[in-house]
């Protein structure tokens, strides 16, 4: 089985624009595990727009799956993690201003920036994962600087599915495969749906976890987030 994590910001998005607590992002994380998601990922940006710290805080006691944490390790971010201590967090090269991921790391590049902090959340015991683009050499030097896993940026997948499903996957199975052979675990994630899923998930292999948000929460407005959940879990059998 491949893990669903379930991306709330959206849920946060929602509720700011009103001001108030509806809907409750710590009732909704708490559903989707009931839904059956293997775990809630949050990112927290600077602005606050969506996620706020005092969430994650909150956030931290409720979860009994995984919490993952993605974002930029800003020195605000790495003292936020070392606090809530989630599972996992997921680290982005986002821009404070970014509207959202848009590339995974250059790891050959940011390398020794990269391995002090996978060294700092190592020793608070917290699993490690690095954005990347489906790219052997990227991968090669996220190995290099100790993290756990990788995270696969797929919007390029997402993008290309339509028009040619084999030729956008391809780039992913080998991404990886080489990320196996190296001793790294796999997550992906961007632009995942109901339709292009399952067929990333049989081509792709070694794919330990997902984390979907906005096309997720989409689909809930129609279908309900507990069928929702369901049927995200299906594609990933």
């Amino acid at each position: 089985m491949t893990n669903l994590s379930v991306n709330i910001n959206k849920v946060a998005t929602l509720r700011n624009a009103r001001g108030e607590n509806r809907p409750c992002v710590e009732d909704v994380a708490c559903d989707c595990e009931s839904f059956g998601a293997d775990g809630i990922t949050v990112h927290p940006r600077p602005d606050e727009r969506h996620i706020r710290h005092d969430d994650v805080f909150r956030l931290r006691p409720l979860i009994k799956t995984e919490f993952n944490i993605e974002g930029y390790p800003s020195p605000e971010f790495i003292d936020l993690v070392l606090k809530v201590r989630p599972e996992q967090v997921t680290l982005v090269p986002d821009a404070p201003d970014a509207l959202t991921s848009s590339a995974g790391w250059n790891t050959v590049k940011h390398l020794d920036f990269l391995t002090g902090i996978v060294d700092t959340f190592k020793e608070a015991g917290i699993r490690t994962s690095i954005f990347v683009d489906p790219d052997p050499e990227m991968i090669a030097a996220a190995a290099k600087a100790g993290t756990d896993r990788v995270e696969l940026y797929t919007k390029p997948y997402a993008d290309a599915y339509r028009t040619d499903p084999a030729k956008a996957v391809a780039p992913y199975a080998a991404a990886s495969d080489a990320a196996h052979r190296l001793g790294l675990g796999v997550n992906a994630g961007h632009d995942l749906d109901l339709d292009n899923l399952a067929y990333f998930r049989r081509n792709v292999p070694y794919l330990n976890e997902v984390s979907i948000g906005h096309a997720l929460i989409c689909d809930a407005l129609y279908l309900g987030l507990a069928e929702t959940i369901k049927r995200y879990k299906t594609a990933l059998r």
